[in-house]
């Protein structure tokens, strides 16, 4: 061989970050001048570099260059033993080319980068969150997280075991927080979220190193209550008007109700009374017809009016007849309209005077009353109970036209027994006198 090589130290220690140098001698053991470069082999050639970058010796002379090692602070760089080749290149002659080798112990440096995302969360009670550690090292660690006691109402969960992180690599670890009571009013309330993220390493570390074992980190959980401000002050209205409607609407609605109805019954009355007072004739007119009579047939009064008396159909004329009454059911589901009805016989005349309305369950909707062709009364089923009307002067009603009553259904009351109707039910009884029709 015509080159010896050798390291002046067996291994070399580098921190990354850092530099660090060894010598490395080379001797010329041919006959003539030769020149020398290196090309550095192996995980290290990278970051490791050879001063001079050329060197020409004499024969039988030697001389040392300085090999230098600046390894990056990056994961990349694992931390252990890493072999150093060196291979130095004869330019006269190739052939005798030589390998030094030696070891290089890289240290091992910690670096993490923890984060609580997100930083801020909002719920009526419990919150999730996650803590991002990313190990920027060169060495595996192993993270466990510790929940500081800001509050014993806030409790913090957190992984019972601790997690690996090899260099390079991210892993997420999930916490939960969770406040012991409900907040039902109020403002929000703030609770601090503390966490540590602590790391443990399988080797020794260096003194400059262990102040990135722990990290603080800190976040918020706003606790929302369950019934908001604006949903307060809704049902605060809801209720104002609620209030209203039953001490103030309401009673002046059943009120105007009950005073319509009940001009309207008046007005029924009065018409069906100047009705009959214009067809009565005027109290002369029939005693002249009398006398005339009595003149005619020379017949004393007294024979005269019992005879009237004994005829039957004189007397249906004149408005006396058979005692009638009848009663008409309703009964109509809800959102219906029912409607019931007496039909007055062929050859008779139904002479109205009394009429009786029952709503015993207290329903609500709209009840009409026709005779014949004629409407006597619309009333809110809500505004009565019972009602009657009495007419001094009867309302006829001819043969083959129909009583009817007419109920729209809006809602079934609640009777006595103290149970909602399922449906709604009216009564119309009508009575009066059934006549035969004048002849």
């Amino acid at each position: 061989m015509t080159t010896t090589t050798e390291f002046g130290l067996p291994t070399v220690v580098v921190t990354p970050g850092s530099e660090a140098s060894t010598k490395l001698t080379v001797r010329n053991d041919g006959d003539i001048v030769e020149a020398y470069e290196f090309q550095v082999v192996g995980e290290c050639a990278p970051w490791t570099s050879v001063e001079p970058a050329r060197l020409s010796l004499y024969p039988g002379t030697s001389e040392q260059v300085t090999v230098l090692l600046r390894p990056p602070r990056s994961p990349e760089v694992r931390a252990g033993e890493v072999p150093l080749g060196v291979r130095v290149l004869p330019a006269e002659r190739p052939e005798s080319v030589v390998v030094s080798e030696t070891t290089v112990v890289v240290e091992p440096f910690l670096e993490q980068r923890a984060e609580l995302v997100p930083e801020r969360r909002r719920a009526w009670r419990s919150a999730r969150y996650h803590v991002e550690v990313r190990n920027e090292g060169n060495t595996p660690i192993a993270v466990a997280l510790v929940a500081a006691e800001s509050d014993d109402r806030l409790r913090a969960t957190v992984p019972a075991r601790p997690e690996p992180v090899e260099p390079g690599t991210l892993v997420e670890l999930p916490v939960r927080v969770r406040v012991g009571k409900v907040l039902w009013f109020g403002a929000p309330v703030p609770w601090p979220v503390r966490l540590t993220a602590g790391s443990t390493t399988p080797t020794a570390l260096p003194a400059s190193a262990e102040a990135a074992r722990a990290e603080e980190l800190e976040g918020e959980f706003l606790q929302l209550p369950v019934f908001p401000k604006w949903l307060l002050a809704l049902l605060a209205l809801l209720l104002a008007l609620l209030l209203a409607w039953l001490l103030l609407v309401r009673p002046a609605v059943r009120s105007a109700a009950r005073e319509a109805a009940d001009d309207r019954a008046a007005e029924l009355v009065e018409a069906g009374e100047q009705q009959a007072a214009a067809q009565e004739p005027p109290a002369g007119q029939q005693q002249d017809g009398q006398q005339d009579g009595q003149q005619a047939g020379e017949q004393p009064p007294g024979g005269r009016q019992q005879g009237q008396q004994g005829q039957p159909g004189q007397g249906d004329a004149t408005g006396v007849g058979e005692q009638m009454s009848n009663t008409i059911e309703i009964r109509t589901n809800t959102g219906d309209q029912g409607t019931g009805s007496y039909v007055v016989p062929a050859g008779k005349v139904f002479r109205i005077t009394d009429l009786v309305l029952a709503n015993h369950q207290g329903d609500e909707g709209v009840l009409t009353i026709v005779f014949g062709e004629r409407t006597v009364t619309t009333i809110a089923l809500e505004t009565i109970r019972n009602q009657d009307y009495h007419w001094v002067t009867p309302i006829d009603v001819p043969e083959n036209s129909a009583v009817s009553a007419t109920v729209t259904c809006a809602r079934p009351g609640t009777p006595a027994s103290g149970r909602q109707a399922p449906n709604c039910l009216q009564l119309l009884n009508v009575s009066g006198a059934l006549a035969d029709v004048p002849r």
